[in-house]
């Protein structure tokens, strides 16, 4: 994150235009059938092929643990 801040100011500092785009997908799926989202994303977007399959392994196999006052959770399958 370091970096990033530090080339945008970089960038700003010598006026070129800057523009940082952010795509956050942590928790965007949980509630949605990931079938059903492929299908919708196929059909209707046009996805397909490496950016399918991106998708796919994003939303497939997740787990998550929580690390708090010093202690990490159990893994969770999600």
């Amino acid at each position: 994150m370091l970096q990033v801040l530090s080339d945008v100011l970089t960038a700003v500092d010598g006026r070129r235009v800057t523009l940082l785009g952010l795509l956050d997908m942590s928790a965007a799926f949980d509630c949605v059938d990931h079938n059903l989202l492929m299908q919708h994303l196929e059909k209707n977007f046009g996805l397909a092929g490496v950016v399918l399959r991106w998708m796919m392994s994003f939303l497939t196999d997740r787990t998550q643990e929580v690390f708090y006052n010093g202690r990490l959770t159990a893994t969770q399958h999600v």
